[in-house]
C-alpha cells in the first residue's frame, strides 16, 4: 500500500486538515469495518470466545512484529495508566527504595501512579526539565544510585513534543540494573521502535492515538530481562497456566503464572478493541515502520520550518539536536497556559484562525500543538502554513 492509497481510507480528511494525532486517532475505513465484523458476530453468535480471542492474538503477534519483539513479551491492556500501573505495583518491596522521573515532561497518568507508591516507602526523585522543555537526560542519569530501582519518561512528551534519548538513559540503566519504563503513546505507530535493540525493559501505549486503533485497549511490553523478577499485582484466570483453554475450569490451588506476559491480563478482553487495533496495526505494517517515521518526520521539518518564517512573533520549538524533534510542532511559550488555553493572545487568536481554516490541533500547556502523521501529506503542510500566514493580531 502507498501513502496516497492509505490516506484515502480516512473519511474525516474529506473536509478537514487533521493535525492531532499527538489527541486522538481518526478511523480508516477498514479499521471501522473490523469493528462492524466483531458486531456482526456478535449481534449472530456466529463466533465463540476462543475465535473472537484469536483476533487478540491476533493483534498481539502484529504489536510485536510492529516493534520488533516477541509476542510473549507483550501484554494486552487497556491503556498507558492500565500499563504504567502493571509496573508501579509489580514491584514488591520499595521501601528505602527511590525511582527517578522528570515531572516537567511526563502526561498526569506517568506521574499519579508514582506519587502512589511513595506510601509504600518509594522515594521520588523529580529531575527538572531544561529551560526549554526538554528532558535532561544527564540530569536524569545522575539521579541514580545504588537504592534506584526505576526510571521512567516518554518517547516524546505530548507538550512540547521533543523525543527522549532512550538509548542513552536506557543504557545507563542497565548498567545499574534500573528497570527503564518508557510511556510511549505518542511515539507507537508513528516513530519506528526496535525493542531488539532499544535498551528498554517497559513499554505502555494505548491504540488511541498513533496505532490508530480504538479506546480502551492497549500493549504492555516486558523485557526478558525482567519478566521473571516481578510479581503482578492482580490475577485472574488468563494470568494462570493450563493445559486447557476453557477459563471456567479451576486448575490446582498451587497455580503457576503464565510463563509470558500474559500473566498481567486480567479478565474479559476488549474485544472491539482487539478488532480495530489489528485491523490498524495490518495497515502500519503494510506501509512500514521506517517509511513511516521518514514521512512523518519529513513533513513535521516542512511544517515547522515554514512556521519559523512565517511566524510574526510566538516562539516555534526547536531544539539544536535534530534527533530530540518529532513529529508534534509547538508553538508558544511552554506552560504559559493549560489544556485548551493559553494566556497569549496571540496563541488564541491563532488557534481560532486554524479553525476558521478546518486545521485540527490542540492548545497543550499553553502552546498550540500540532502533529502529523503517514496519513498526512504536503498539501496539508501548505494548507496550514496560508492559514497561519493570514492571522493578524
Amino acid at each position: 500500500m502507498n501513502f496516497d492509497t492509505f490516506r484515502a481510507g480516512f473519511p474525516a480528511l474529506s473536509d478537514q486538515t487533521y493535525l492531532s494525532i499527538a489527541d486522538k486517532m481518526i478511523l480508516n475505513d477498514t479499521v471501522r469495518g473490523a469493528i462492524d465484523v466483531y458486531l456482526d458476530r456478535l449481534a449472530l453468535a456466529s463466533v465463540g470466545r476462543l475465535g473472537h480471542e484469536a483476533t487478540v492474538e491476533e493483534a498481539r503477534g502484529k504489536f510485536a512484529q510492529l516493534v520488533n519483539a516477541d509476542p510473549k513479551n507483550i501484554a494486552v491492556t487497556r491503556n498507558v495508566s492500565d500499563g504504567v500501573n502493571c509496573i508501579a505495583w509489580s514491584f514488591e518491596d520499595v521501601q528505602g527504595k527511590n525511582m527517578v522521573l522528570s515531572a516537567d515532561v511526563e502526561h498526569p497518568n506517568n506521574i499519579y501512579p508514582w506519587l502512589r507508591q511513595q506510601k509504600r516507602g518509594l522515594e521520588l526523585r523529580l529531575v527538572p526539565a531544561m529551560p526549554d522543555g526538554q528532558l535532561d537526560t544527564k540530569a536524569m542519569i545522575a539521579a541514580m544510585d545504588d537504592n534506584t530501582i526505576i526510571m521512567t519518561c516518554p518517547s516524546v512528551s505530548f507538550a512540547p513534543g521533543y523525543r527522549s534519548d532512550l538509548d542513552r538513559l536506557g543504557a545507563a540503566c542497565r548498567k545499574r540494573d534500573v528497570f527503564f519504563l518508557v510511556d510511549g503513546v505518542q511515539t507507537a505507530g508513528v516513530l519506528q521502535h526496535d525493542f531488539a535493540q532499544e535498551p528498554i525493559d517497559g513499554f505502555a501505549t494505548s491504540a488511541s492515538k498513533g496505532l490508530l486503533g480504538s479506546y480502551g485497549i492497549g500493549f504492555l511490553y516486558i523485557s526478558d530481562q525482567w519478566l521473571d523478577r516481578l510479581t503482578p499485582a492482580y490475577l485472574s484466570r488468563p494470568a494462570v497456566y493450563q493445559d486447557s483453554e476453557d477459563h471456567s475450569t479451576m486448575g490446582s490451588f498451587a497455580y503457576q503464572l503464565q510463563p509470558n506476559a500474559r500473566r498481567y491480563e486480567v479478565g474479559s478482553y476488549n474485544l472491539a478493541g482487539a478488532y480495530a487495533v489489528a485491523a490498524s496495526l495490518e495497515l502500519l505494517l503494510d506501509l512500514g515502520p521506517a517509511a513511516t517515521q521518514a514521512r512523518v518526520l519529513g513533513l513535521a521539518s516542512d511544517l515547522r520550518g515554514g512556521l519559523q518564517d512565517t511566524m510574526f512573533g510566538p516562539r516555534v520549538t526547536t531544539s539544536n539536536d535534530p534527533d530530540r524533534l518529532s513529529h508534534i510542532i509547538t508553538i508558544g511559550t511552554l506552560d504559559a497556559g493549560g489544556h485548551d488555553t493559553s494566556t497569549c493572545a496571540d496563541i488564541m487568536g491563532l488557534s481560532a484562525t486554524l479553525k476558521d481554516h478546518k486545521i485540527t490541533h490542540a492548545i497543550r500547556r499553553g502552546q498550540i500543538r500540532m502533529a502529523v502523521h503517514a496519513f498526512n501529506n504536503s498539501d496539508d503542510i501548505a494548507k496550514t502554513l496560508h492559514a497561519v500566514a493570514q492571522y493578524r493580531p
